[in-house]
């Protein structure tokens, strides 16, 4: 699998490129907004996007999700269900925030732990993870050893929970119970900033690491 991270929106948000290698079948994961940009990359890397993945619904993951899915003809898959309030109001949300062109969407399939999404030969699994929204996902590839984490952990913090629907204790329990088991040797995309590993964060983040929780 390959993979290109595409800032974009004022909010610097990682939308990602991925695909895979022999077929160059591909997806978008949380295109934010800047749409002629995003289509632009796909463009550069030859690859043939055949479904947009939403991690959640916050308008700088969500906002340009409606215009490239009509301008590719792909469906949507993602985010968990719990968040379509937040789909449902990605207009308000814009208007807020200065995304002028925001709009709702339906995705094709609203996932659930444990499912997974294909393009190409490569196949990618879900868990549900909320506490920076209710229904946050991620996406991970297990023999790439990656994972697209959203606004669930960054190097060195976390997502924030003061927003609607966010529960501190429930988003440290998601990244202990459902991304360290993944493994230490991770990589990780999250939804702003630079790359880290899970086994970096364990030693080191300052809300997450292991002695933080040591008996």
């Amino acid at each position: 699998m390959k993979a290109v991270v595409i800032p974009v929106t004022p909010f610097a948000q990682n939308c990602t490129l991925i695909w895979c290698e022999k077929t160059m079948k591909g997806a978008v994961v949380d295109p934010g907004g800047d749409v002629d940009h995003i289509v632009k990359a796909i463009e550069e890397q030859g690859v043939e996007v055949d479904r947009i993945l939403v991690t959640h619904g916050h308008i700088d993951h969500a906002g340009g999700v409606a215009e490239l899915a009509d301008r590719l003809g792909v469906p949507i898959e993602g985010p968990h269900e719990e968040d379509r309030f937040l789909v449902d109001g990605l207009a308000d949300q814009g208007s807020r925030f200065g995304f002028a062109d925001a709009r709702a969407f339906t995705p094709q399939r609203w996932l659930q732990d444990g499912d997974e999404v294909s393009f190409g030969e490569e196949t990618m699994g879900v868990r549900h993870c909320p506490g920076h929204t209710p229904g946050h996902v991620i996406f991970f590839d297990a023999a790439a050893k990656v994972a697209l984490v959203g606004d669930v952990l960054f190097q060195g913090s976390i997502g924030r929970t003061d927003l609607p629907g966010g529960d501190h204790d429930t988003l440290l329990r998601s990244i202990r119970e459902q991304l360290w088991p993944l493994g230490d040797d991770i990589t990780f995309v999250s939804g702003h900033g630079p790359l880290s590993t899970f086994g970096q964060e364990r030693q080191s983040n300052p809300f997450v690491a292991d002695r933080l929780f040591a008996s």
